[in-house]
């Protein structure tokens, strides 16, 4: 990616405003997260401003397109979220001796053509004791015209997720997330084929689907949904 990126998706904006989906991630992410926090991919801010806690020392949005980083700007400015630097540019762009204790790609690496190559350029800016979290839509299968049409060259399961692991670094969770809304997606590929879900959509999901989940995914040991959360750490003294 160059400095004159232009993210190819519309759909930022509209699930901003899932606040439940946003929730149940603060819920998954929150225990990992601590000290200088790097979020790749950043977008327009608003997976940031509720993930945001106050065991982050220093937080970096990075973010590729230039456009999104100043609505990103601008959001953490009219809220006030405190020690968040916005940052135009890629993983490639950070200087070698730069580390983090937090590393996010939250909906993001669905997106990157060498994905293992990402993780592991990643990995080296990981401070001993530090966690890799990896978020990103489940399962091939449910490939749908809004993949394409968002950019998204592929979804994960388990393994291969799992094959993405950084040299040095340990597995410490793995699980699929949101096994009701896999049933709206189901729907989307196999009935709707919609490029771009409708507000209604998103707020149905959001309302109905997710709190479901969060009840549901727990008795099925998180071994069903249409995300897949991944959670890696380098040990202490490596």
């Amino acid at each position: 990616m160059t400095d004159d990126y232009e993210y190819a998706g519309a759909e930022l904006s509209l699930f901003a405003r899932a606040k439940n989906w946003k929730g149940y991630l603060t819920e998954q992410f929150r225990p990992f997260i601590r000290g200088h926090v790097l979020e790749v991919g950043a977008g327009i801010g608003a997976t940031t401003s509720a993930l945001w806690t106050v065991a982050a020392s220093q937080w970096t949005a990075l973010e590729p397109d230039s456009r999104l980083a100043e609505q990103a700007r601008a959001r953490f400015e009219a809220s006030r979220l405190e020690r968040v630097t916005v940052r135009v540019g890629t993983i490639a762009a950070l200087e070698p001796a730069e580390s983090f204790d937090t590393i996010l790609y939250i909906d993001v690496l669905e997106h990157i053509e060498q994905d293992a190559a990402e993780l592991q350029e990643a990995s080296r800016h990981l401070r001993p004791g530090a966690h890799l979290i990896v978020l990103s839509p489940a399962h091939q299968w449910l490939f749908s015209p809004f993949d394409a049409a968002i950019g998204h060259v592929r979804r994960y399961n388990s393994r291969s997720l799992q094959s993405l692991r950084p040299s040095g670094l340990a597995l410490s969770r793995l699980r699929y997330l949101d096994a009701v809304g896999m049933t709206a997606s189901m729907g989307n590929r196999i009935l709707l084929r919609r490029s771009m879900p409708s507000g209604a959509q998103i707020a149905f999901w959001d309302r109905l689907l997710v709190p479901a989940s969060r009840v549901v995914d727990p008795l099925f040991a998180y071994r069903i949904g249409k995300s897949i959360l991944a959670i890696w750490q380098r040990p202490l003294g490596a």
